[in-house]
């Protein structure tokens, strides 16, 4: 049953918020369970169910280590580590925990994450990570800036095989499931897109192409060890952009795509304060779009996140904590463009290279006479973080050629719609699976995105081979 997630701006009942932060999430739930007998408000009602889906998704896997057993992996993995430097970590937020029974416990990824956001934790590792594909990945985005700028746009052809299966000890062999894939969507810098080759299945339906969240959906009772995939392949063409302030104006026709949209872009009186705080009186479109840009680049750090889906307000999140990944950043960066009246939205799916490929998000904000213009701001605030100067500039207003756009909007359902609860009914870049009785989080899923080929096309059809997978294996984190 899908959710109305707008009901996520409804606050909780402080018995359900009490016992919730101790970490009791069953005496929550069965605390939820009393307050729906009752005659109650149907938004209060409405939000207590949600709850109800919110605490078992921070009960599987989210949060599974003890202090103990943080700090024996913190021992293992760096040198010289001293058990009170956690509470040093803690304390300066820079590690994500919760209560549970009382006892903090700490996100599945904080160690990865103190690696990947903290360069003195990088330096004391006892086994130095393989930096290389890290600096072949920064060499090819200066290169794609290079080029874009020199030719004033890129072209290429991109495959990519996908795929996803339930691990062995969730397997049902015989029942029936409903697995939805992402798939490229009718996007502006995106045109001939094919399905090459897909799973066999009792009901396969691809939904359209403009569809706000295009996956492919498979229907079919389940063998053993079953992979679900899917190949396509589309054109991506961006075109870089001078944006010049002096030309910018804001929309002359009225767009859709400047309202509140509960409860992740949502005005609130605290972004409001950053947003005046932020603008400080400007009134130039472009020129506010990139003082909101700024102003998350050089604030906002980078980090790993819980699903989004256990988060009230994904905006007002990142602009209080002043952390969050990719798409985080993005609905923080729509939010503050909206409240300035400069028209926004989401696009995400995956990152496409030859060094990477994983899921990512990014934004587009509108500005005359330019239409559409593309802002990314977690490259953005990697590329400040790194003192490339250039990069950070490029990302207001430019993409690279490597990316899949399967999504265009957050909280959109799929055709044909999903039965049950979604593992993320924001977004769709891994894929969903369910059971005729349940939907199934990501914590049971295996999922994969390769990219089988890229090439490059210049003037009549002309094409270069960038890649083609025998040549290297992929990765699948989230993008920096």
């Amino acid at each position: 049953m899908p959710l109305d997630l707008s009901y996520l701006s409804i606050p909780l009942p402080e018995e359900v918020v009490r016992i919730k932060q101790y970490g009791d999430f069953q005496g929550a739930a069965k605390v939820i369970d009393h307050l729906l007998e009752r005659k109650i408000p149907f938004a209060l009602k409405k939000r207590l169910e949600i709850e109800k889906e919110i605490i078992k998704m921070i009960g599987i896997n989210e949060y599974p280590f003890s202090v103990n057993e943080a700090i024996h992996q913190m021992r293992e993995a760096f040198e010289q580590f001293e058990s009170k430097e956690l509470d040093q970590l803690m304390e300066e937020s820079l590690v994500d925990w919760i209560y549970i029974g009382g006892e903090p416990h700490f996100q599945r990824r904080f160690l990865l994450n103190l690696v990947k956001t903290q360069p003195a934790y990088a330096e004391r590792l006892i086994k130095k990570e393989d930096s290389e594909t890290d600096q072949l990945r920064k060499i090819e985005l200066t290169e794609n800036i290079r080029l874009m700028k020199e030719n004033g746009h890129r072209k290429v052809k991109i495959h990519i095989r996908s795929s996803i299966k339930i691990k062995k000890e969730h397997e049902r062999i015989g029942e029936q499931v409903k697995v939805h894939l992402p798939v490229p969507r009718n996007a502006q810098q995106i045109s001939e897109i094919k399905i090459l080759k897909h799973s066999e299945a009792d009901k396969v339906t691809t939904s359209p192409e403009d569809s706000y969240q295009r996956t492919v959906c498979f229907e079919t009772r389940l063998k053993e060890n079953e992979e679900f995939f899917v190949e396509y392949e589309y054109v991506n063409e961006v075109h870089y952009i001078e944006l010049d302030a002096l030309k910018a104006e804001k929309a002359k026709e009225e767009m859709s795509d400047l309202e509140e949209q509960l409860p992740h872009i949502r005005f609130t009186p605290y972004l409001q304060s950053i947003l005046d705080e932020v603008l400080d009186g400007e009134t130039n479109a472009v020129i506010q779009a990139r003082k909101i840009y700024d102003f998350i680049t050089t604030n906002v750090k980078y980090s790993f996140m819980r699903e989004y889906f256990t988060i009230d307000n994904i905006s007002e999140y990142a602009a209080v904590n002043l952390k969050g990944d990719c798409g985080v950043q993005a609905i923080l960066f729509i939010t503050l463009c909206r409240m300035a009246g400069i028209p926004a939205k989401w696009q995400s799916g995956l990152y496409v290279s030859q060094y990477y490929t994983g899921c990512h998000d990014w934004a587009q904000f509108y500005v005359e006479p330019y239409g559409w213009i593309f802002a990314d701001l977690s490259f953005g605030g990697g590329a400040y973080a790194a003192g490339d100067i250039e990069r950070w500039n490029y990302y207001f207003g430019n993409l690279d050629i490597f990316r899949m756009p399967a999504n265009d909007r957050i909280q959109e359902e799929f055709i044909p719609a999903k039965l049950h609860v979604r593992a993320d009914p924001i977004d769709n870049q891994r894929g969903e699976w369910e059971y005729g009785d349940q939907g199934i989080p990501y914590a049971y899923l295996e999922v994969k995105q390769e990219l089988i080929s890229m090439k490059e096309i210049w003037g009549e059809g002309e094409q270069k081979e960038l890649f083609r997978k025998s040549q290297l294996d992929d990765s699948a984190e989230k993008v920096l």
